[in-house]
């Protein structure tokens, strides 16, 4: 795949390690570094240092913490591309990640496509499993699935519904508006099993949390942020009931096919199945 096809972009607020494991892991899999776009949240560990290092396609570096909504903006229109691959640096990916991502979006006519995805500890060989994972479900695809640890939106996305809203204090509830105008639109999104992520599990989240006092189950976003999708109580909670029976199929339909399916939680050396 001609690389000018694609950018990356991805947010960092301190937790320098888990960037650099993210980033190593692109350099192993062949992942051009000159299509990455890093936008850097005001860290203030040796973030920035570490990526001056790096041959990336862009780096900006914000005051202070403007939030993702406005950081993934920032990315996407520094390198703007036919398709913009947004995630998290508290990821692995693995051999051919790109080019099976995309291509599972082009063959199923998607605007919006998300990877297979293990989180939590890695004390599974993430390489071994992903290859075997990979063969086994490289043409399922849960249409209507996605999810923002990492996403590849088309072009024509931000021409129909805009970009990500660009409010700091949203803290993390920018995906849920972005997918929320994305259903309005009717775009066609969904999850697949050509391409897979680790994932170690929202280490910028947990670390605000720190940061202003809150315990790892509290919600960081404003808690009436719902207020803003302009849905009634009973729209929301059948919404939720009618996504939870959806992905408990996806799920059943999945381990009782290949054995495993498309989103995992490793706990106690074993996978949940979600």
């Amino acid at each position: 795949m001609n690389k000018n096809k694609y950018s990356l972009t991805f947010a960092c607020y301190n937790s320098v390690e888990y960037t650099k494991l993210c980033v190593d892991s692109m350099i192993a899999h062949g992942t051009p570094l000159d299509r990455l776009v890093v936008v850097d949240n005001g860290s203030k560990d040796e973030t920035r240092d570490y990526l001056s290092t790096l041959p990336l396609g862009g780096r900006i570096f914000n005051n202070q913490n403007l939030g993702c909504g406005v950081a993934w903006n920032q990315g996407a229109l520094h390198l703007q591309s036919e398709w913009t691959i947004v995630m998290n640096n508290d990821v692995l990916v693995s051999p051919n990640w790109i080019e099976n991502l995309i291509g599972a979006a082009e063959s199923q006519n998607l605007k919006i496509v998300s990877p297979a995805l293990i989180e939590g500890k890695l004390d599974y060989d993430f390489t071994s499993f992903e290859k075997e994972a990979q063969a086994k479900m490289k043409n399922e695809h849960r249409i209507g699935a996605r999810h923002a640890v990492c996403l590849a939106i088309h072009e024509s996305v931000w021409m129909d519904i805009g970009y990500f809203q660009p409010v700091p204090k949203l803290l993390g509830y920018e995906d849920t508006m972005f997918f929320h105008e994305a259903k309005k639109a009717n775009l066609k999104m969904a999850m697949t099993g050509a391409s897979w992520l680790h994932h170690y599990g929202s280490i910028t989240q947990t670390a605000m949390k720190l940061e202003r006092g809150l315990k790892e189950n509290q919600n960081l976003p404003y808690r009436y942020n719902y207020r803003l999708l302009n849905q009634s109580w009973l729209e929301r909670k059948m919404t939720k009931i009618r996504r939870k029976r959806q992905e408990r199929t996806w799920r059943d339909e999945e381990v009782a096919k290949y054995g495993i399916s498309m989103h995992g939680i490793r706990e106690n050396t074993n996978f949940r199945w979600l």
